[in-house]
């Protein structure tokens, strides 16, 4: 069974960082395309960055040059650096991972930027 567990959510002031963790378990992790999405109270769900199975990354314009995905294929995790934070990336963060038509969603860690 695919689980996918994240951690390292928390309370931060604008301008701080913080690191996302995403542990796999259950699933092949190297083959998988790894991807985090946030919520804010309100919107849709919306993909902050991902990581292919070989490496490639691509992100949102919104965290552009802030924020780093990457992933550790021998510790079957992928991670969320989150720098400069703002105001407006308080959510709660969420850790997907896709292989062909299967997908799997983590339950979700919050992050809250304020002063």
């Amino acid at each position: 069974q695919v689980q996918l567990v994240e951690s390292g959510g928390g309370l931060v002031q604008p301008g701080g960082s913080l690191r996302l963790s995403c542990a796999a378990s259950g699933m092949i992790f190297s083959f998988y395309d790894m991807y985090w999405y946030r919520q804010a109270p309100g919107t849709q769900r919306a993909l902050v960055a991902v990581i292919s199975s070989r490496g490639f990354t691509n992100y949102s314009n919104s965290v552009k040059g802030r924020f780093t995905i990457s992933r550790d294929n021998g510790q079957d995790a992928v991670y969320l650096q989150m720098n400069s934070l703002r105001p407006e990336d308080t959510a709660l963060y969420y850790c997907y991972a896709r292989r062909q038509n299967n997908g799997c969603w983590g339950q979700g860690t919050q992050v809250t930027v304020s002063a």
